[in-house]
């Protein structure tokens, strides 16, 4: 088989150890041929085109690497023209479909997120043989109990909140710490139950200043004059909207409520109060262990799809076993915390205040 591979979207943690899976599997113990397209369905569109042979020699070494060495992108939707300038979008959907037709590929393995895979699922229903592979810190894919990157996001934010703790404690402050995470809460819930945060405020869970009031307060009766607060972007108090803030494109992005929290519980308690914004760190540096296990697993299912010619699916780790769903099972989905979460529910049990 001539299998072509690319990664999309934001980069994460843990996307190398897929790429090397592939082709150690596909070429080096199968002999098929994986071909390497760079910068996501961009690498179809260019003249000439970002595309490489991958052998077991170009993959050796980077299983600890962060990033993507087929580099990626999350502004590169044939389906979408983002400047009047821009071709039309029929211009450029046909052209990925010729060019994947005229590198003679019997099938492309995509490595991304929901907006990724979205693309993917498009091109799926135009013909193409295709398979998916969730990845994203985010941990949002629905079907998926768990995507590459997200473990190592959880290992970084969950360093930042033990560090904050100390300095917490020491100057008897709030802190507030805002992580990434879109519209879903995974990554503060999970890091904020791993490192011991205080008050935890997700977007499924629209909060009161008054509730983070008496769970301060609480702790000041038992002589603990500091707090923890881990905020996800997409958090947002009961009865408001999302908090966004300017780019340096001048579009706007989620973020920016961890500074709004800070500030007004500054103005409510007097206490000093500081904020964190953690941002790209979560998604840059060496993939932790599991992550590059998971990668490895994502990796060999994905080739073991493509050789049995179940295409049109995504490779989801779920129940603890390796499966695959369909394309439209996944696509343009959104899998939030949902509402009986088992860490919900534990993290309430321990006395983490979720901002009810």
């Amino acid at each position: 088989m001539k299998i072509g591979l690319c990664t999309g979207g934001g980069d994460c943690p843990g996307l190398n150890s897929v790429i090397r899976a592939i082709v150690r599997y596909a070429v080096g113990s199968l002999g098929h041929e994986v071909i390497g397209i760079e910068d996501s369905f961009n690498g179809l569109l260019s003249d000439p085109r970002r595309i490489r042979p991958l052998t077991p020699h170009d993959v050796s070494g980077i299983l600890n690497r962060g990033g993507t060495i087929l580099g990626t992108s999350n502004t590169g939707s044939p389906f979408k023209r983002r400047k009047p300038e821009d071709p039309d979008p029929e211009e450029k959907i046909q052209k990925v479909v010729s060019s994947f037709r005229d590198l003679g590929l019997d099938c492309l393995i995509v490595i991304g997120g929901d907006g990724t895979q979205g693309i993917a699922y498009q091109f799926s229903k135009l013909g193409l043989p295709i398979i998916g592979i969730p990845k994203t810190i985010d941990n949002d894919l629905t079907q998926a109990d768990v995507t590459v990157g997200f473990e190592t996001a959880i290992e970084v934010a969950s360093d930042a909140i033990l560090r904050l703790q100390s300095t917490a404690e020491s100057h008897e402050r709030i802190m507030v710490l805002e992580l990434m995470g879109r519209h879903a809460g995974h990554i503060a819930l999970h890091s904020g139950m791993a490192s011991g945060a205080h008050i935890i405020l997700v977007p499924e869970i629209p909060f009161t200043y008054e509730s983070i009031i008496r769970k301060i307060q609480e702790r000041q009766s038992h002589d603990k004059h500091y707090s923890v607060i881990v905020v996800a972007e997409g958090a947002m108090e009961k009865g408001a909207e999302p908090t966004y803030r300017p780019s340096s494109s001048g579009k706007l992005q989620l973020g920016g409520i961890g500074t709004v929290v800070a500030d007004r519980l500054y103005q409510m308690t007097g206490m000093e109060t500081r904020i964190t914004v953690l941002g790209h760190i979560q998604r840059g540096g060496q993939p932790c262990p599991r992550d590059r296990i998971l990668g490895s697993l994502y990796g060999v299912k994905a080739v073991e799809l493509a050789i049995s010619g179940q295409f049109g699916h995504v490779v989801v780790m779920r129940d603890h076993k390796m499966k695959a769903v369909p394309y439209e099972a996944v696509a343009n989905t959104f899998r939030p915390i949902a509402a009986d979460d088992m860490y919900l529910k534990a993290a309430e049990a321990i006395g983490v205040c979720l901002g009810r």
